[in-house]
């Protein structure tokens, strides 16, 4: 049989919207991507104070400024959140690696563990430190 809809289905599944639900598998996903790329300018951040600080005082003192400034801190913070939650979403994916929790309640259920639980280490992170 024909089908009628041909041409008029999206193209792709990332049409957000009225053609696709957004699921816990896929945001989780996208999150993971995220803070994979973020942890990058993370890690060029420090690159750049630990550069500074063998470069010389009147530098590290400018770059030390950045970083302790409202936005450096918050970039930072965000880091943090953005290491646990990197972190968690690797022991999902071995636990998914073992052939373990890959029905859909059950993914979807980790990734709510995922975000909250880097909610929760983000926080207990910034309390202990």
């Amino acid at each position: 049989m024909a089908d009628l809809n041909r041409g008029k289905r999206p193209l792709s599944p990332f049409m957000i919207g009225p053609y696709y639900r957004p699921q816990m598998t896929s945001i989780s996903s996208i999150l993971t991507r995220i803070t994979g790329n973020a942890l990058i300018v993370t890690f060029a951040l420090i690159v750049w104070w630990l550069l500074a600080a063998a470069t010389g005082q009147h530098y590290f003192n400018f770059v030390s400024h950045v970083l302790t400034s409202w936005f450096g801190k918050l970039v930072m913070l965000l880091s943090i959140l953005g290491v646990w939650y990197h972190f968690l979403a690797g022991l999902r994916h071995l636990w998914y690696d073992s052939g373990r929790g890959l029905d859909i309640e059950t993914a979807e259920k980790l990734g709510w563990v995922v975000i909250i639980g880097s909610v929760v280490l983000t926080v207990l992170t910034v309390v202990i430190l």
